[in-house]
């Protein structure tokens, strides 16, 4: 789904296995800059790499052309596939320094935070080649160029980005979803973080979170800011 003029949102499906014959059906949206070269942000779960492949191929350009990809987050729904990713695009792997241990020790995750069905969602390790801070300009393209922004909370190294351009704003997983299980390592961290993000917000008509579909419109972006404060506030 075409989100802006070279923003594109792409949900994976997948399922976490909870007992023998059971699953519970999940999806998680990553994003395509479609720029040149192309940016990806998030990998999505194993096996992904096929279906944004296709996508890429439906829009007339190659996979090869991958140059970048950005992971917001350590954490297995975004990480998944990166393995093939760069094996296959020889592209490189950007993420900020306190997510780094576990995108390359994929087994220390694995014992650190155990996730259900951790090795059916994970390929493997795969290095870092850069790391991203808090504030740094990463340019995509000689013309495009986004804002990268240090969320912390859901986990210590969360990202957000931010099109100026284009006014879109990813916060991949930083943003509690009303009614769904709220994941964060720090409380205040993450209230700080959306702070932060209701200030971006500010200058976005598009808000692009890892947890559902694309949200449009300056006041539907700031209820659902709102709606995912409120949503933390009462589980914890």
């Amino acid at each position: 789904m075409q989100v802006s003029p070279t923003i594109h949102a792409l949900e994976i499906p997948f399922h976490i296995p909870m007992a023998p014959g059971k699953s519970m059906a999940r999806s998680v949206y990553l994003y395509l800059v479609l720029t040149t070269p192309i940016t990806l942000i998030d990998s999505g779960v194993a096996g992904a790499h096929q279906i944004i492949f296709d996508y890429l191929r439906a829009w007339g350009r190659k996979p090869e052309e991958i140059a970048t990809l950005v992971l917001t987050p350590a954490h297995p729904d975004h990480i998944g596939s990166a393995r093939t990713i760069r094996r296959l695009t020889g592209c490189r792997v950007l993420a900020h320094a306190l997510e780094k241990e576990w995108i390359e020790d994929t087994d220390r995750q694995k014992q650190e935070r155990p996730v259900p069905g951790f090795d059916l969602l994970v390929e493997g390790p795969v290095p870092v080649d850069a790391l991203l801070a808090d504030g740094q300009a990463l340019a995509l393209d000689g013309e495009n160029r986004c804002q990268v922004h240090a969320t912390p909370g859901h986990s210590a190294g969360s990202l957000s980005l931010h099109f100026a351009r284009e006014k879109v704003l990813i916060t991949g997983d930083a943003l509690p979803l009303p009614g769904d299980l709220p994941i964060y390592d720090d409380l205040v961290r993450t209230l700080r973080s959306i702070d932060t993000i209701r200030d971006l917000a500010q200058q976005a008509d598009t808000l692009l979170s890892s947890w559902e579909a694309p949200i449009q419109g300056e006041d539907r972006i700031q209820q659902r800011i709102a709606a995912g404060v409120s949503w933390l506030r009462r589980i914890h």
